[in-house]
């Protein structure tokens, strides 16, 4: 049971963590990517967690130094309420890892059914044995390998039949023969040169129980960021930008990319576009006949057919609330008030409208992307060049070539 690598070659993209999280069954969040980490560019979006993905060094210490002062706690000094962290034991599956690690410290997260018992399976575990548990999951690793593309997939088939060839081939031969230099084989040159190779690695900052943590798979345990004083009108990004910045000062800006996890925008937009078609429907049913002839008549015009599309709404947990202080408000309004009021829901509208439809489009895109890249194009690339070879064309387009 492996991972296949469904991340190589693509290091960073919204749209395949977002697939990732829905393949998982957690719902309602989606992933953003970030260009700044100051306030006025990531508090609006109360975000989650993060992930954070860098070049990894081969030098880099598997747990980093411990703070002086003695301000920083592991997970197991907190008492009962600990920390929910597993290690990574799957070199390919550290995206997955880390966003596991992130959500399944977060309380407001609809997890789904799945999720939730794996969660509560694993919650008296060690670390370890909750990375063997992510390792050997059916739903977690099908999850990861359906995003990944044709050539990771041989390529990790190809990794695993090789590194089992060598590891056969130096049992039978423990002792190279005397007075001969042993051969490099074929499987350790790819080793050496895969080692050579960038490699990205990928953790995540959550705020849990009072302290903004960082999960990194690769270290022995969850490490304490600082924590969050109830006192300060600040957010739990205010606690993390410090340790943010000094990564990026360490393997650079260029090596380094950052994602945000946050409440899906489309649920959001359906939402406001479901709350202005009632408030439309509730206005009217309080204007005095003839108030058609009152209200600015180009959304008189364009009301007729903007609320005619259906949009799934999910139904965020206030709005019955909202909407039944609203409606009782609209009770106690004069005419003038009315005619106003409708004026502003049919604007609103159009814009909630205008939004929803940018998110759909911003979805089939995503999708489409997605087939894009996971589509196995080999096949084709195979039959063409045999066609041409049978056909005699080959050859001439070779020479050409040359």
């Amino acid at each position: 049971m492996y991972f296949e690598g469904a991340y190589g070659g693509i290091k960073f993209h919204t749209g395949v963590f977002t697939a990732l999280t829905r393949k998982l069954g957690i719902s309602g969040l989606d992933f953003v990517e970030l260009y700044d980490i100051e306030p006025s560019a990531v508090d609006h979006l109360r975000p989650h967690g993060l992930i954070c993905c860098f070049l990894w060094r081969k030098d880099a210490p598997s747990r980093p130094a411990r703070p002086t002062d003695g301000a920083s706690k592991d997970a197991d000094e907190l008492g009962p309420e600990s920390v929910w962290f597993a290690n990574q034991l799957s070199d390919d599956a550290c995206a997955s890892q880390a966003i596991l690690n992130v959500l399944f410290n977060c309380p407001d997260v609809r997890l789904g059914s799945e999720m939730t018992f794996f969660k509560e399976e694993t919650k008296g575990m060690s670390p370890v044995m909750r990375g063997l548990a992510i390792t050997n999951s059916p739903s977690i690793r099908g999850a990861h390998n359906s995003l990944a593309r044709p050539a990771d997939l041989r390529g990790a088939k190809n990794a695993i039949t090789d590194t089992t060839m060598l590891a056969a081939k130096k049992a039978k031969n423990t002792k190279p023969p005397p007075n001969k230099k042993a051969k490099t084989t074929t499987a350790a040159k790819k080793k050496e040169e895969t080692e050579d190779e960038d490699t990205y690695h990928f953790i995540g900052y959550t705020p849990a129980h009072g302290r903004v943590w960082e999960l990194d798979g690769l270290k022995s345990g969850p490490l304490e960021v600082g924590e969050l004083r109830a006192d300060t009108d600040g957010t739990w990004m205010d606690v993390v930008r410090p340790a943010l910045r000094t990564k990026m000062r360490k393997y650079g800006h260029i090596q380094f990319s950052l994602l945000a996890i946050v409440d899906s925008t489309y649920e959001r937009l359906s939402d406001d576009w479901e709350y202005w078609k009632r408030e439309r429907r509730s206005l009217e049913r309080r204007l005095d006949p003839g108030w058609q002839d009152l209200v600015n008549p180009v959304l008189r015009d364009t009301a007729a057919s903007l609320f005619s599309e259906d949009v799934r709404s999910t139904f965020s947990s206030d709005f019955g609330d909202r909407r039944m202080r609203r409606d009782t408000t609209i009770f106690g309004m004069d005419q003038e008030a009315l005619r106003r009021a409708w004026e502003e829901a049919v604007q609103k509208g159009m814009q909630a409208q205008e939004d929803v439809q940018q998110e759909l489009s911003k979805a089939s895109e995503q999708h489409t992307e997605h087939i894009k890249r996971t589509h196995d194009y080999e096949p084709f690339f195979v039959q063409f060049i045999t066609q041409l070879h049978e056909q005699g064309h080959l050859s001439g387009l070779l020479k050409r070539k040359s």
